[in-house]
């Protein structure tokens, strides 16, 4: 699967994540993001997830968008980023 294919999707998917699960899809980072990906490589996504979100949200996103690619996904919450991993991340993040 391509990156613009993953983006379309993720794009396709962006408001139910929001209504479902209380998630804001922000960008894709990572080995997708830089094409460097392999055959066993997931999909990084980075999330502002909205006040009230639970574990069974951050669970339930990750199903809900594993199911949309048919790839595995980590999903990283924005307020969890370390300060010294930020500009790494921003660095790879392509816009959802």
């Amino acid at each position: 699967m391509t990156i613009a294919e993953i983006i379309r999707i993720l794009q396709s998917a962006k408001l139910d994540s929001l209504r479902q699960y209380k998630a804001d899809l922000k960008g894709i980072f990572g080995s997708y993001s830089r094409e460097e990906q392999r055959k066993d490589s997931d999909v990084d996504i980075l999330v502002e997830f909205q006040p009230g979100a639970t574990l069974f949200d951050l669970s339930g996103l990750r199903d809900f968008l594993e199911q949309k690619l048919k790839i595995k996904v980590d999903i990283v919450s924005s307020r969890a980023l370390k300060e010294e991993t930020k500009p790494f991340i921003h660095h790879d993040l392509m816009p959802i």
